[in-house]
């Protein structure tokens, strides 16, 4: 009876976002939250689940296989495949969220693209910064949650590793493949990365 109580829930969501005019391409896929708002000129995709507490703004699109819960979604912005919007996350107008990108308890400011295969925790993130691919806020010292501050402008290269408790100010550059441990100031270039090393003519030890 339970089972029957939720599927009809379902269904009556469904429908009751289906007349309001959001967009939804299988819908019978789509599960949502009884308190999802969703606002104008929305799209959502097969396969998205929302739980409690998810607010969305208008001109949203949200692709296939993400999961979105507590969170605030602004104008705009754009999500997934594949994402997961966590808890006390705020992603602000024309704002994206892109593929294999997790996001938890952080601000993501406007126009700011965190495009796939990212992680972003308990961040404060300016407008018009640009994350790169495999980039890890590292904000668990395995004794409390660290905060990391990206001011605008912000550009960082992928499989950049930031340590909190870290800021860096704005239009500051990150070179691909760095772990950042320290403040990094005003339009300045950080990197730490080993000098390459080749050995000419070099031959495998045969098995």
């Amino acid at each position: 009876m339970k089972q029957l109580n939720l599927q009809k829930l379902q269904k009556n969501l469904r429908q009751k976002f289906l007349k309001m005019g959001v967009k939804m391409v299988g819908p019978e896929t789509i599960y949502f939250s009884k308190d999802t708002k969703i606002g104008k000129n929305v799209t959502i995709e097969p396969f998205v689940v929302f739980g409690a507490k998810v607010k969305i703004g208008n001109n949203v699109i949200i692709k296939s296989f993400s999961h979105i819960e507590n969170c605030k979604i602004e104008n705009k912005v754009e999500i997934g495949p594949y994402a997961r919007v966590r808890p006390g996350t705020v992603l602000k107008d024309g704002s994206k969220i892109g593929n294999f990108v997790e996001i938890k308890k952080s601000i993501l400011g406007k126009k700011s693209k965190v495009s796939h295969l990212t992680y972003i925790g308990d961040s404060v993130i300016g407008k018009l910064v640009n994350v790169g691919a495999g980039t890890i806020t590292c904000n668990y010292d395995g004794v409390k949650k660290n905060k990391t501050k990206i001011k605008d402008n912000v550009f960082i290269g992928s499989n950049s590793s930031l340590v909190a408790p870290l800021t860096l100010e704005e239009g500051s550059v990150i070179g691909a493949g760095s772990v950042i441990t320290k403040n990094v100031s005003k339009r300045s270039l950080a990197l730490t990365r080993s000098t390459q090393t080749q050995i000419k003519n070099y031959k495998r030890n045969s098995k």
